[in-house]
């Protein structure tokens, strides 16, 4: 079973940390975080790992070789200019000649992606995209009214939001739908396919999720390893 793990963001908003180290290769307690990427996806039985690459390339490519010593086979793919999120996969079209999982590089997740997975297998759609409930609390009381007169006030409620977790299944199909050497991400693929009238599927999951994106995300990150990654069983 393949993945490919989107590796070549500049990591522009975790500076001064990724001016000498890509964001990918940041460490988390022992481990980086594609390390403690490969060590889930080998737990749920992916066995071959494509990085797609752009920012520093040549420091994940030496820092994690050919993938035997996690147990896996890893192959490294280079953009020679940015491509988006959706893009760099044109580059793989031989390679992914059968349903795949796609993860952002900036993701550490409990997730089982041996379910998703399966999940997508059986609905057997182009695309399938995790999403992952957030629930932000609001400080202000809402008022509701109508004409001049309040009828009704809510005191902090709480926003339930679904974001996009950054992780997907595709089938070999959806190349037809991303143009070669474009710039093209998975937010306008998901857009396009609607308009098109195509299907996508959503796996709600409940797992614990983290999107590395911020200097206290970083920080988050640092203080749940020992709960959660340190030791992969």
């Amino acid at each position: 079973m393949k993945v490919v793990i989107l590796a070549g963001g500049l990591g522009s908003r975790l500076k001064p940390f990724t001016e000498m180290i890509p964001k990918p290769l940041l460490p988390i307690g022992e481990k980086s975080i594609l390390e403690i990427q490969i060590e889930r996806l080998k737990l749920s039985g992916f066995n071959e790992i494509i990085l797609a690459t752009n920012y520093k390339s040549e420091y994940i490519e030496s820092y994690l070789g050919d993938g035997k010593k996690y147990g896996v086979k890893l192959i490294i793919s280079k953009e020679l200019k940015p491509l988006g999120t959706a893009g760099p996969l044109t580059l793989l079209k031989d390679k992914l000649n059968e349903p795949f999982v796609v993860i952002n590089g900036d993701i550490l997740t409990l997730l089982d992606f041996s379910k998703l997975f399966r999940f997508a297998l059986n609905k057997n759609e182009l695309l399938t995209i995790a999403i992952k409930k957030e629930i932000l609390p609001f400080a202000f009381g809402n008022i509701t009214f109508a004409d001049d007169y309040v009828i009704n006030v809510e005191e902090k409620p709480d926003f339930v939001t679904y974001i996009l977790a950054g992780i997907y299944v595709m089938q070999p199909e959806i190349f037809n739908l991303i143009p070669d050497n474009t710039y093209y991400g998975i937010d306008t693929l998901i857009r396009d396919m609607i308009k098109k009238g195509l299907k996508i599927v959503k796996y709600e999951m409940d797992e614990y999720w983290l999107d590395i994106g911020r200097l206290n995300d970083y920080e988050e990150a640092q203080n749940i390893y020992q709960k959660h990654f340190r030791d992969t069983k």
